[in-house]
């Protein structure tokens, strides 16, 4: 079905008339005559009928127009949408750690205001809050980037560092650790703790930490989420090892500097490797790079 005849039968169907619609469209009216005949061949249904000098929709063409019009708009609005893509505008959907909250805002805030002739749209997606399903989101072209920890055996993706955010002891108000400024994390070896769960990635790294102090504690809990987990520490569960995260100031905790053993947390953007990105996407990811260097 030719596109041309599609906007050639909903001119005609507006004008009601051969002549000037062919005049607006710009082509002969044997060709607006041919047009439309092969329109209806192909339909097999008689779209117009002569009213006199005029022409009027029959009752199939009244239903065929209200459903090609509906079809051109949406076409004329997604080519519309990729042309603007072409030209370094459109939307960009991010994926990222509810962690990154504070940092990423600053990027996209910073890329608009040096972008603010174009007509640009951020999508934020933190439902997840879980790398490996931020990652697997990335996989399946949800996002165009993402911010998260870095996934090993993952040679699809290019993980470029962004941030870093050091890990903290959180206690409760009260606790007999809450004298203390900053501490040696085998001190925190004898105190229930809340621990991160096998499928975060924070789990290997605090780990590896208490490894070095040679034990593990004992786990009252276990959770995915990092805010979560500081949750249940304010509510007197237990003490936790965390990322540095600006909600800790108005949650009722102590933040403990750990001096031993010293640790800090790197983020990533994430994005897929060999394969097509618009090029608002790829301004914003350059853009993220030059800001960081790190």
């Amino acid at each position: 079905m030719n596109l041309y005849h599609l906007r050639y039968f909903v001119t005609l169907a507006h004008l009601e008339h051969y002549t000037k619609a062919a005049e607006i469209l710009a082509i002969t009216q044997p060709s607006l005559s041919h047009a439309i005949s092969s329109l209806e061949k192909e339909l097999g249904v008689k779209l117009f009928e002569k009213d006199g000098r005029n022409v009027v929709l029959t009752k199939c063409g009244q239903a065929f127009l209200s459903d090609v019009e509906q079809s051109l708009d949406m076409l004329d609005s997604s080519v519309n949408k990729l042309q603007m893509t072409g030209m370094g505008e459109g939307r960009i959907d991010i994926g990222m750690l509810r962690t990154l909250s504070d940092i990423v805002p600053r990027f996209v805030k910073d890329f608009l205001d040096i972008n603010p002739a174009k007509n640009i749209q951020f999508y934020f997606h933190t439902s997840t809050g879980l790398t490996p399903d931020i990652i697997q989101g990335l996989k399946d072209r949800r996002y165009d980037i993402a911010f998260c920890s870095k996934m090993e055996n993952e040679p699809t993706i290019d993980f470029i560092p962004i941030a870093h955010q050091e890990l903290v002891l959180i206690v409760p108000k009260g606790h007999a650790l809450e004298n203390h400024d900053t501490i040696d994390l085998s001190e925190t070896l004898p105190y229930p703790q809340i621990i991160f769960s096998k499928r975060s990635g924070l789990r290997p790294i605090i780990d590896k930490l208490f490894e070095q102090c040679g034990g593990m504690p004992k786990a009252e809990y276990s959770l995915e989420e990092d805010q979560a987990v500081a949750g249940l520490v304010s509510a007197g569960f237990g003490i936790a090892v965390v990322p540095r995260m600006s909600i800790l100031d108005y949650m009722p905790v102590k933040i403990i500097e750990i001096v031993k053993p010293n640790w800090e947390r790197t983020f990533y953007m994430a994005t897929l490797k060999n394969v097509y990105q618009a090029p608002v996407v790829q301004n914003f990811k350059a853009f993220v790079k030059e800001k960081t260097n790190l």
